[in-house]
């Protein structure tokens, strides 16, 4: 599972692989056909002859064999609700590369509300495609940190990314305030259109704002404050200046062993191997 390590200090987080485990091949039970389309008329005046139709129920069918009890137990303690089969992210990156990308099954697959679908369609939607309306529909339907997380990383590669990051980044909900603070930790980290100064204004919302702020809003502001940190010299200062007057940042993750990073000391970590020639060894 690619995610970066900054979002959050915590193993489910950083490698999904390490903690969910891969369905074997064979037969497994899956729920019924209503429980995973979100039950009638999710996908309406569609034919069974329709190949989309096929595509998406087939698709479903694959999720629900791959999914496994004891990802849905590692899950569930990371928020996620009942709606879910519980596939490890090893079998969503090899449905996604089977898959490729296919905007109308992620359509398909995100209006089937089941968390495991919504996933794989993040990695399927094609963001040119992406529109402003389909951005602010799916942002309603969050309703824990794994989904957010995905849904920001799709949608930084839209070219909504820094109009949403602006409207989101100010609302007070948990889940839309805290996708758009992610999404201006990871154009801090791309997009080299953001303005140190632009850049400098965020600091100060966050110094501002962060222990005000939702409990996952929180911890996606710190991730920010960590990108805008490592993005080049002058905002590290800042950054660490900031971080400073701000001290601990409390996020409540649950009843998993994530922890929130202390900013200071990941971005100077960062900075570290930065000036650290790859496979240099330490002197004794």
């Amino acid at each position: 599972m690619r995610v970066e390590a900054w979002a959050s200090a915590c193993s489910f987080h950083i490698d999904g692989r390490s903690a969910l485990k891969v369905a074997p091949r064979g037969a497994v039970d899956f729920p019924s056909e209503e429980s995973y389309i979100g039950g009638p008329g999710i996908i309406p005046d569609k034919p069974l002859e329709d190949p989309l139709t096929h595509t998406l129920i087939g698709v479903l069918h694959e999720l629900g064999r791959l999914g496994t009890a004891q990802n849905r137990k590692v899950y569930a303690r990371h928020g996620v609700g009942p709606n879910m089969f519980g596939v490890s992210y090893a079998n969503l990156e090899r449905l996604k590369k089977t898959l490729g990308v296919n905007h109308d099954l992620a359509r398909g697959l995100w209006a089937s509300a089941n968390h495991d679908a919504r996933i794989l369609a993040t990695k399927i939607a094609d963001p040119a495609r992406v529109s402003s309306r389909d951005l602010d529909s799916w942002v309603k339907d969050l309703d824990n940190y794994v989904i957010s997380d995905a849904f920001s990383e799709l949608g930084a590669r839209t070219p909504w990314a820094r109009k949403k990051m602006e409207a989101w980044g100010a609302a007070r909900g948990e889940w839309i305030g805290r996708v758009g603070w992610l999404l201006l930790a990871r154009l801090a980290r791309s997009d080299s259109s953001l303005t140190d100064e632009e850049l400098i204004e965020k600091l100060a919302t966050i110094e501002r704002e962060i222990h005000t702020r939702k409990n996952r809003t929180r911890d996606a502001m710190n991730s920010a404050l960590i990108a805008i940190g490592m993005r080049n010299s002058g905002l590290k200062a800042a950054a660490l200046s900031a971080a400073k007057r701000i001290g601990k940042v409390e996020v409540d993750h649950g009843q998993t062993s994530c922890k929130t990073p202390d900013a200071a000391e990941y971005i100077l970590r960062a900075a570290g191997r930065r000036r650290t020639p790859r496979g240099a060894a330490s002197r004794p």
